[in-house]
C-alpha cells in the first residue's frame, strides 16, 4: 500500500521536508508520495503529516482560518503519526510561553503536555548546530541545526524524552507524535525523516 505524507504547507521549510522525505522513502524502499498540503480535505487523505519550521503564529492562525487545525487535531488523535519540527513542536504542545514577550495568545493543537519556551536559545543571530543524540530511537548522532529554537522546561508522564541539549529537552515523543525543536531538514542526514516515514508505514500497516 503506497503511503501518503504530506507536509503542511501555510510557511516555513516546506520543500526542505520534501526533499528529505522523499529521499527518506527512496533509501528504505517503501512505495510512497510527499505532497505539500494546506487544505482540511488535503489533511484528511494523509497516512502522516510534517509540520515544518517557520512561525508558529503564523501557521497557527492560517490553519485556524481555513479550518484545518480542527481536522489536524482529529486525526493526530486518531493516531496518525506527525512529526513537529521547531514551529511544529510549538503548534503540538499545550503551553508556550516566548522568552522575550512572555504568554502568547496562538492557536495550538494541545496534543504534547509538555511546557514550552519560544525562541529559548536566543534570536536568528544566535543560530547553531551542535551534535545531538536521539539514542532511544536508534540515531546516536545527529547535527542539530537550531533556529530560533524553542526548548520544554517540563513533559508530562507520558511524554518521552528522546534528546537534551546543555540540559534543555529538545526533542520528544509520545506515541506516533514526534516533536523536535531543531531542523532535520537542513542536514544532508535524513535518519530522522526515515525513523518517521517507517512510523508512518508501520502505522498504516
Amino acid at each position: 500500500m503506497s503511503l501518503n505524507v504530506g507536509i503542511l504547507s501555510i510557511q516555513g521549510d516546506v520543500q526542505e521536508n520534501l526533499l528529505s522525505t522523499r529521499d527518506a522513502l527512496n533509501e528504505l524502499g517503501i512505495d510512497g508520495k510527499v505532497t505539500d498540503v494546506k487544505t482540511p480535505e488535503e489533511i484528511s487523505q494523509l497516512d502522516g503529516l510534517i509540520i515544518p519550521g517557520g512561525e508558529s503564529t503564523t501557521i497557527g492562525q492560517l490553519s485556524l482560518v481555513n479550518g484545518s487545525m480542527k481536522v489536524l487535531k482529529e486525526k493526530i488523535e486518531n493516531g496518525m503519526p506527525v512529526l513537529g519540527i521547531c514551529a511544529g513542536m510549538i503548534m503540538l504542545s499545550k503551553t508556550a510561553n516566548d522568552r522575550v514577550v512572555g504568554k502568547t495568545d496562538q492557536p495550538l493543537l494541545g496534543i504534547l503536555d509538555i511546557k514550552l519556551e519560544r525562541n529559548s536559545f536566543g534570536r536568528q543571530p544566535e543560530s547553531f548546530e551542535s551534535n545531538i543524540s536521539m539514542t532511544s530511537i536508534d540515531i546516536p548522532k545527529f547535527n542539530g541545526v537550531f533556529i530560533r529554537a524553542p526548548s520544554i522546561s517540563d513533559v508530562g508522564s507520558d511524554i518521552e524524552v528522546i534528546s537534551k541539549f546543555n540540559e534543555r529537552i529538545v526533542a520528544v515523543k509520545k506515541g506516533n507524535v514526534i516533536a523536535t525543536a531543531f531542523h532535520p531538514e537542513l542536514t544532508t542526514d535524513i535518519s530522522l525523516h526515515k525513523y518517521f516515514v517507517n512510523l508512518v508505514n508501520t502505522s498504516k500497516n
